[in-house]
């Protein structure tokens, strides 16, 4: 099997982070991220177009000489340039890059000024005082540091939901192929839609027989056959996910799906309302004494012990078995319910698509309209919009729904809420806009009390219509800001504000509890792709996940309202 999507973006961005260690051009650091970026986000992987001849060069920011390293890395599992790079600087040194809030300007300063190769050597500096003397550190960077090294030395690892859906979406149609298989479903962590998965959980059904055993541990990404049964085994892939495959009965899927699906807790609140009505619940069924009552489908598990069926984005015991007694279970969000993105960018700024290419995929992705919101003037590392360039793209957008069909274009920006809670871009231009969506991207180290009082400034502002990505965190790469969010939500519902889930799978902000909050509090959520490109509409689903492991149902989505409802809600605002 040839390297995945994610592979091949980990191997781009392994190579950024070493040309930036070493000081290299900034335009071919920023070209091997923009690869990353783009081929991490395909919907369709690129071996398989490789094996059609297609061209690559066809996706934004893959000239040439990318498609070749593609290819390359497809054929050989490796990347000269990489393998090159590697020799150049100590190999301990990348292991720094994986310590979350470690970029590679910071690892570059730690190697360069103190000689610190290892994580071990990072942690013996940070404790000695020795990393706060550097230049754009100090000590609360210092003590940062030390409290994510002892984090990053956990030997738990987990995989983001979207890196881990790539070789689940790959597994399950080679293990379906296989004569005599009749069900193959993902469990786990995976099918609760978590944002980090841990391992995979596959359950099977298959005829007596079926070599499916022998098939999985053959499977080409197979790094090491941990164990092997007749009904069970566990290896570990090359990228160093651990899958277990589990084959049962056909009249004990639904309980094994149960069992296995999680979560722990969920599970135990489960088992003792059985044990109460003298049942036992186990991955083989549900039993009043040896008599199996029940266990084929998920559905009759649940309704032995007098509960709705739950889904599995709610099972985490907060409140579904309550609501699945009661009755009171939501009726959860689906991603047909989702009219349109509230957050698009485009080639003005840091995307990579016109206008038009982008408003062609929306409604491909069947939505009715799309917000335009590239990024403000304060962001000038994604060539931000001045008033005059965005008074242009405004100007390109009228135009261009004159023509459009079956999608609207509403004109917003993504406009930076400064440190003292300003908007980046004056009154007059935002008053002009169909929405403002208000994002941090600097001084995330405020205090909690700063933080807060930051945000509350900028939402009471009178054009102030959403706040993208709420915490600001990046998955395994940087932490939320401290921030006080339930008080933020309150604050959304008195002023009549928004609160985006962005959906990007390296963000997934909001989580799932503030989504909860928020629809206690009646805020809506938007559920916005963040696209850059016209591949990057795929990150909705998962959005759609989070948003669902937040209780949240189509009423309490701002984008999954028609477009004219959309505007009644959005001109409140100003």
């Amino acid at each position: 099997m040839p390297s995945h999507n994610a592979d091949i973006a980990a191997i781009f961005e392994e190579i950024a982070d070493l040309l930036e260690i070493e000081g290299a051009n900034p335009f071919r650091i920023r070209a091997y991220r923009n690869a990353a970026r783009t081929i991490g986000e395909l919907s369709a992987e690129a071996y398989a177009m490789v094996e059609k001849d297609e061209d690559l060069t066809r996706f934004p920011g893959i000239g040439h000489d990318l498609s070749e390293k593609i290819k390359e890395i497809i054929s050989t599992d490796h990347c000269a340039l990489l393998d090159s790079l590697r020799t150049e600087l100590p190999p301990a040194v990348t292991e720094l890059l994986r310590v979350p809030g470690l970029g590679p300007k910071r690892v570059r300063h730690l190697y360069h000024d103190l000689d610190v190769q290892t994580v071990e050597q990072l942690y013996s500096a940070a404790r000695q005082g020795r990393i706060r003397t550097l230049a754009g550190f100090g000590e609360k960077t210092e003590l940062n540091i030390l409290q994510a090294v002892e984090l990053h030395t956990d030997p738990i690892r987990r995989f983001k939901l979207a890196v881990a859906a790539q070789y689940a979406e790959a597994l399950r149609p080679y293990l379906a192929a296989v004569p005599g298989i009749k069900q193959v479903t993902v469990a786990g962590s995976f099918r609760r839609m978590r944002e980090t998965v841990g391992d995979l959980d596959i359950i099977v059904t298959a005829a007596p027989g079926s070599n499916v055993m022998q098939h999985f541990t053959a499977y080409d990404e197979v790094a090491e056959i941990l164990m092997v049964g007749p009904t069970r085994a566990s290896v570990l892939l090359k990228c160093g996910l651990q899958v277990d495959l589990r084959v049962v009965p056909e009249e004990s899927y639904g309980a094994a799906l149960h069992y296995f699906t999680g979560s722990k807790s969920h599970n135990i609140a489960v088992r003792q309302i059985a044990q109460k009505r003298g049942l036992k619940i186990n991955e083989y069924g549900v039993y009043r004494g040896k008599t199996r009552i029940a266990g084929e489908t998920e559905e009759s598990v649940y309704r032995a012990v007098d509960l709705s069926y739950i889904p599995p984005e709610l099972r985490e015991n907060r409140g579904e078995i309550p609501a699945a007694r009661s009755g009171r279970l939501p009726h959860l969000l689906e991603l047909s319910d989702l009219q349109g993105d509230l957050h698009v960018h485009t080639s003005a700024t840091d995307g990579h698509n016109t206008l038009l290419e982008m408003a062609i995929a929306g409604r491909s992705h069947g939505l009715q309209y799309l917000a335009i919101t590239d990024h403000s003037r304060h962001l000038t590392v994604a060539r931000g919009l001045d008033p005059l360039r965005l008074a242009r793209q405004c100007d390109e957008i009228d135009a261009l729904n004159e023509n459009l069909e079956g999608i609207t274009l509403l004109k917003g920006i993504e406009v930076d809420i400064l440190e003292d809670g300003s908007l980046d871009l004056p009154d007059r231009v935002l008053a002009k806009l169909d929405l403002v969506l208000g994002a941090i991207h600097s001084k995330f180290e405020l205090s909690r009390a700063r933080q807060t009082e930051r945000v509350l400034r900028a939402m009471s502002h009178p054009h102030f219509t959403m706040l993208a990505h709420p915490s600001g965190r990046i998955i395994h790469q940087r932490p939320p800001y401290d921030i006080d969010m339930p008080r933020i939500i309150r604050e959304a519902g008195r002023r009549g504000c928004f609160l985006e889930l962005n959906a990007h799978p390296d963000r997934l902000d909001l989580l799932d509890i503030y989504c909860q909050m928020a629809k206690e509090e009646g805020v809506l959520v938007s559920i916005d792709s963040d696209a850059h490109s016209t591949f990057e509409f795929e990150n909705l689903r998962f959005g759609l996940g989070q948003a669902r492991r937040g209780w949240l149902e189509k009423q309490n989505v701002l984008n999954a309202r028609p477009l004219s409802e959309l505007r009644a809600l959005i001109n409140r605002t100003v």
